[in-house]
């Protein structure tokens, strides 16, 4: 799990850009399913099993970056907008490198800080022009490390979700009494885009998003019951989402069967994709298996192994098993 988690972390695909990642997912997963396929909007589908319930799982591949929308002059300094909550509070100093493979180091005007405008990306070669274009997207730089049971990467949010699917897909090895639709999906974080064009081209019965959640357990820092080292956060609410209870018992039913640790996590800011499927054609029950993560949206993002696999845990628990709801 951790080779797999470092290939994906350390791969660029910044929203609408997330074709890197897909080949290396598309590899990790041609074996493990039935039929796989791209459709127009760039999610990767790979469908397992047919019959009994339709069971949409989405995990998206992008992660947070920018675009390189204007050029100061001759200077080699470019300003830029966002793709995803970028945290102002965390981007000077900050390594990104764009499409052509250009590393720029973002700067922050002086006195400024609070506000995108305030910063700029300098790209100056050693003649001091700009080898850039504007229009070009940018990901973040940052290797993975590993302490004890903890990970520290850029973009876990969410390839550690994408990390638990394709495990998830390993344990079940083609067998299911039920029919699965593993998406791996784009543009997520520009307005849950990918998860909105699968769910109304599959008409499931059943979604389940996989996707991290902020932690409480951060000195100082909100209140929140999910923590590191706790297990499965099954999800009650978000502002995106109020998990149906029947799915909601069915994945602490789950829990309690197979041993599985879990928190509920109870989320006041944010959302996933599972606020997108919900609103399918005339409605799909949807819930969330989220991982609990310290500092989302920098390049440390910081999660527990142990938690990571009580979500594999559960994920495959529940569709190696006929659903009755």
């Amino acid at each position: 799990m951790l080779a797999l988690t470092k290939t994906l972390v350390e791969t660029w695909g910044p929203p609408g850009y997330e074709h890197r990642i897909r080949d290396l997912i598309r590899e990790e997963v041609t074996a493990l399913a039935d039929e796989i396929w791209v459709d127009g909007l760039g999610n990767l589908i790979c469908r397992v099993g047919s019959g009994g319930k339709k069971v949409l799982i989405a995990a998206h591949m992008d992660e947070i970056g920018l675009m390189a929308n204007y050029q100061e002059s001759e200077s080699g300094y470019l300003r830029f907008a966002s793709l995803g909550g970028l945290r102002p509070d965390t981007l000077n100093g900050n390594r990104v490198q764009f499409e052509d493979g250009t590393v720029g180091v973002i700067a922050v005007q002086e006195g400024g800080g609070k506000t995108l405008s305030d910063f700029y990306i300098d790209v100056q070669g050693d003649s001091g022009g700009n080898a850039t274009p504007v229009g070009q997207p940018a990901g973040f730089m940052r290797e993975m490390q590993v302490r004890g049971q903890r990970v520290i990467a850029k973009s876990l949010d969410d390839r550690i979700g994408c990390v638990v699917a394709i495990e998830a897909m390993r344990r079940l090895n083609r067998q299911t009494p039920n029919e699965l639709y593993f998406a791996f999906t784009v543009q997520e974080e520009v307005g849950l885009r990918g998860a909105k064009t699968a769910a109304q081209g599959l008409h499931p019965d059943i979604g389940i998003a996989i996707d991290v959640t902020a932690s409480g357990d951060q000195i100082r820092g909100q209140k929140m019951l999910v923590k590191l080292g706790g297990g499965a956060a099954i999800k009650v609410h978000d502002p995106g989402l109020v998990v149906p209870v029947a799915i909601k018992n069915w994945m602490i039913e789950r829990c309690q069967a197979d041993d599985i640790p879990y928190q509920l996590e109870l989320l006041a800011g944010g959302t996933t994709d599972a606020s997108a499927i919900q609103l399918a054609d005339a409605g799909v029950p949807s819930g969330c298996i989220s991982i609990p993560t310290r500092y989302l949206h920098t390049t440390s993002e910081t999660v527990d192994i142990g938690d990571a696999q009580a979500c594999i845990d559960l994920l495959a628990g529940l569709l190696a098993n006929p659903i009755e709801l």
